[in-house]
């Protein structure tokens, strides 16, 4: 009898232990909350409005900032037809490389459609020799007799790091004189210069609660610790300077030059260099946060902008930039939420959206 009663006290606790679980499993609305992560929060708008479904852009659409995603002549033909449905009329892909990775790029890509335009990088392999930029230059051309149409994309985050995806090491601004020739000769063959300047402004702000774009900002932080390394006010300032050496070169500074968060200061550096224009790619989210702010300077600076993606080429990402650029809906979400809030579509008017779309970059692509 001593025995089943251990047997039976212990088939209390277990049952007990089992209760108490179950109970602790079943969590409150408050412990919920709690507990949720940022990163994790995948919140469906609960507003009864109007929702527009805009399956192609309004007018004939020039890509000016795309990439080499695609890698098969199947995937690409798949692209082509995305194009059609979406109507994308060209599609600048930004190489950023030189050499044979060049030629086999543009051979793939142009094998498969003459609407996609390939663009060079920069050739930085005698980089640190007297043989540079004179090496650069040479490089330029041929790849220009090849096909490039502009150069891009050349990205500085600070320490002038990434000219070429071929060569990382530090070093090398866009206002270096030993670019200057290299600069003078895209004037004088007619190739665009696309420039990454910097990083959202969130990314140099703090990783805190006050961080208003806190969960791209944790992922691309910019660590400003490093020696030498510039700040994106700094960086704009080098941009700048690139133009004033530069005054016959065609600039294309991507993304709103990094600071869409402040209009008034993006129009005064525009209204400062003729020679410069900006693009819109992967921008749309940060953008649509604000958009009567967004419209007043698209609509003021509308023979300045240039449209782009810099995203996969999917269909879903293609009509979110319709849906953005074109309807007035309000808080509405991306399939594939990178911000916490809600978007907002800007309603830009025809006149202004055909520019963006597309006479903008004829004027700059001759």
């Amino acid at each position: 009898m001593k025995y089943f009663g251990i047997l039976a006290v212990g088939a209390m606790a277990v049952a007990s232990t089992a209760c108490h679980n179950v109970q602790n499993e079943v969590k409150s609305d408050a412990d919920f909350a709690a507990e949720l992560k940022l990163a994790d929060y995948r919140p469906v708008s609960v507003f009864k409005i109007p929702v527009s479904d805009i399956r192609q852009a309004s007018f004939p659409v020039i890509d000016m900032h795309s990439h080499s995603y695609l890698h098969s002549v199947e995937e690409l033909e798949q692209w082509v037809r995305n194009m059609d449905e979406n109507n994308i009329e060209k599609i600048v892909i930004h190489t950023g490389t030189y050499g044979e990775e060049f030629d086999a790029l543009y051979d793939l890509y142009k094998g498969v459609s003459d609407r996609f335009e390939l663009w060079c990088g920069i050739d930085m392999s005698s980089w640190g020799t007297p043989d540079f930029p004179a090496k650069a230059v040479a490089e330029l051309e041929r790849c220009w007799k090849k096909g490039a149409k502009g150069v891009g994309e050349l990205s500085d985050k600070g320490l002038g790091e990434k000219l070429s995806r071929k060569v990382k090491e530090p070093g090398l601004h866009l206002n270096d004189d030993l670019l200057v020739p290299i600069f003078s000769k895209c004037a004088e063959l007619g190739m665009p210069v696309n420039c990454h300047i910097g990083d959202p402004v969130w990314m140099y702000e703090d990783i805190d609660e006050h961080n208003d774009g806190y969960m791209n900002a944790s992922k691309w932080k910019i660590d400003m610790s490093q020696p030498g390394i510039l700040d994106l006010y700094e960086l704009v300032a080098t941009m700048e300077e690139t133009c004033v050496k530069n005054p016959q070169t065609t600039f294309i500074a991507c993304h709103f030059m990094n600071i869409g968060h402040d209009y008034d200061y993006l129009g005064q550096v525009l209204d400062r260099h003729p020679n410069l224009y900006i693009d819109n790619s992967a921008r749309h989210l940060e953008s649509s946060a604000t958009p009567r702010a967004t419209k007043k300077f698209y609509e003021k600076y509308a023979d300045r902008i240039v449209f782009g993606t810099d995203n996969n080429p999917s269909p879903t990402m293609y009509r979110l930039q319709w849906r953005i650029l074109e309807s007035e809906d309000e808080h509405f979400y991306s399939p594939s939420q990178t911000y916490h809030w809600p978007l907002h579509g800007i309603g830009l008017e025809k006149d202004v959206l055909e520019k963006i779309y597309r006479i903008n970059a004829q004027k700059i692509m001759r």
